[in-house]
């Protein structure tokens, strides 16, 4: 079909469970006329997604943000330097500075954009609080390496997982490592509540300061012992949580199969560089992908998806551009000068359409138009 009579195709399309499934969950809200502060469906979520992530303690929130916010209060962070990447969602750093903290960017690896965990050590200071590592693209973490690093210097780790649901290493939950990690459920990521979150955590005596921070505050009907914000998950939300449980497992396996398929059609094109998803121990959750785009092609990142979007309709993102650093916001506090793998990856990547009702059609059309515009820039 020529490509001016397509419709555009999405970077991402929210999954949405069978309706009868939903509804099922919704008529029980009807019946308990309950919509919040943790009623039976949020509770039930947080039964099943404790299974399903295979962690001990876990609280769901209204949203990744104010989950990580959260977390940064039960942990008692309010001072100091916490060392992260500027490769991430602005979130990230923003719900460090909301608490008082100093965001440090460390660069990230080439090879899968995840923290440098041997640049940590030269970032550490009598301020250094906490260790804030993201799992970017659903791509773990070296878990090991960093718990190693938070040991010696009596540090806090704390990981954004936002991106990582349903991931394992070596037959462990994702989110069983550090003092806390912190899930998002928005709409975009593989499961989802259409807004919402999690916090999986260790210690249980985190569990009454969560509630605490998610709820104003509050340590009973008569008392707040700190200042926070409502950052419940409804009810309506959990029923969406549960709906999508039933069939993650398979959207998983769904999006496995395009990302291999992406993979044979593109991993012979020159001036592209592709991550490996081969990592022996990980079973992947296929989130996002990522491709890079050399600078020696005679077409820029930018040109490219650009002239996706305009002649073949193809919606892409530049994830993560900016770097967090070159935002004026944090511009005072760092220079993507001293990130410079971050800031090349930055000016290079690219993810391409991905989610669960993509068909193969479709991808064939994706890698056909980028190696149109790539052999163009051979002649």
């Amino acid at each position: 079909m020529p490509a001016s009579n397509r419709l555009k195709i999405p970077i991402i399309r929210p999954y949405m469970p069978v309706k009868d499934d939903f509804m099922a969950y919704a008529d029980q809200i009807w019946q308990t006329r309950q919509l919040s502060n943790s009623g039976p469906l949020v509770q039930e979520l947080e039964d099943r997604l404790r299974e399903r992530l295979r962690v001990e303690n876990l609280m769901v929130f209204a949203n990744g943000h104010l989950a990580l916010d959260s977390a940064c209060k039960a942990l008692g962070l309010c001072s100091g330097e916490v060392i992260t990447t500027p490769f991430t969602f602005l979130s990230t750093a923003h719900a460090l500075s909301m608490n008082g903290l100093k965001p440090i960017f460390c660069d990230i690896k080439k090879s899968d954009c995840t923290i440098d965990e041997e640049k940590l050590e030269a970032l550490i200071t009598s301020e250094t609080k906490a260790i804030v590592p993201v799992h970017v693209y659903g791509f773990p973490c070296n878990y090991e390496r960093i718990q190693q690093i938070a040991e010696k210097y009596h540090l806090k780790v704390i990981y954004d997982a936002a991106h990582a649901f349903g991931v394992t290493v070596d037959g462990k939950g994702i989110g069983d490592f550090g003092d806390v990690s912190m899930f998002s459920f928005h709409a975009t990521k593989v499961y989802h509540t259409v807004e919402g979150g999690a916090v999986t955590y260790h210690d249980p005596a985190l569990t009454n300061r969560l509630r605490s921070a998610k709820n104003f505050g509050l340590t009973s009907p008569e008392e707040a012992d700190s200042i926070s914000f409502n950052a419940k998950m409804t009810e309506l939300h959990a029923a969406m949580g549960l709906a999508n449980l039933k069939s993650v497992d398979w959207q998983i396996e769904c999006r496995k199969g395009l990302v291999e398929h992406y993979i044979h059609r593109l991993s012979l094109l020159k001036g592209i560089r592709l991550f490996r998803w081969d990592k022996p121990g990980v079973a992947y959750n296929y989130a996002y992908f990522p491709v890079l785009f050399e600078p020696d092609l005679g077409v820029t990142r930018d040109e490219i998806a650009e002239r996706l979007e305009k002649e073949y309709h193809i919606l892409t993102r530049k994830y993560f551009y900016p770097l967090l650093s070159d935002l004026h916001c944090y511009q005072d506090i760092s220079n993507s000068g001293c990130t410079p793998i971050a800031k090349k990856i930055a000016e290079q990547v690219l993810t391409l359409p991905l989610f669960v009702e993509e068909t193969h059609e479709q991808i064939d059309y994706i890698c056909d138009a980028i190696t149109e515009i790539l052999s163009e820039m051979e002649r």
